[in-house]
């Protein structure tokens, strides 16, 4: 059996209320994906996760913390170098509701940019949707975050979906008491407001890169 990588666990525990202590550290992780790197920060304390090809030296010479230093621009763009860096994101953390799925798969939209953006950053990336002929609603089912499962969306603007109701049919694809997490930028409300209200809860914040170092 796999072990459990340190992010899921945080994440997991997180979803139960259970967050690390409040005393401004941080800890250093390996990566849990190949070639993407990341910060994960809760309140009062982060997670770096980056090769071992960066000292401890140089982490901590870049002034690393709990309260916001893990998470400083200029950190960031030291450790990605020239490479690739993802927003800055809220990770939301909800549970599997299982039983019959509500979408079913979408190989045809495989190529949406969405599902791009996350063949990217995650691993075993899945697509879904409605069955209606000519919905292009998207749900992107992936190895996310710590290796737990991730999902993403974007609705079919030209259809009358409503977010909450797409995040909640996505739930059913996750098996019953499951945690499953999702990355929302802060300033795209219309989607935040679509998680919140289909039952994820707001853990902490994630922003990853692709090092060129």
């Amino acid at each position: 059996m796999d072990a459990v990588h340190p992010i899921a666990e945080v994440l997991s525990k997180a979803a139960g209320g259970d967050f690390p202590a409040v005393d401004g550290a941080w800890q250093r992780v390996e990566p849990w994906r190949p070639g993407v790197e990341g910060v994960l920060a809760f309140t009062g304390h982060a997670y770096l996760a980056v090769v071992d090809d960066v000292s401890d030296g140089t982490l901590e010479s870049l002034g690393p913390n709990g309260f916001g230093g893990a998470s400083n621009p200029r950190l960031v763009s030291r450790l990605a170098g020239t490479g690739w860096i993802d927003a800055l994101d809220i990770v939301l953390v909800a549970r599997g509701t299982g039983g019959e799925p509500a979408l079913v798969p979408r190989s045809d939209l495989r190529n949406h940019p969405r599902a791009q953006h996350a063949t990217a950053v995650r691993s075993e990336v899945r697509t879904f949707g409605y069955a209606a002929p000519g919905d292009h609603t998207l749900v992107t089912l992936s190895s996310g975050l710590g290796g737990l499962p991730e999902v993403g969306l974007e609705t079919d603007p030209s259809k009358d979906h409503v977010g909450t109701e797409v995040v909640r049919d996505a739930l059913t694809l996750i098996p019953e008491g499951d945690v499953v997490v999702a990355a929302c930028a802060p300033g795209n409300a219309r989607a935040l407001r679509a998680f919140l209200a289909a039952g994820f809860e707001p853990v902490a914040s994630v922003q990853l890169w692709r090092p060129e170092r």
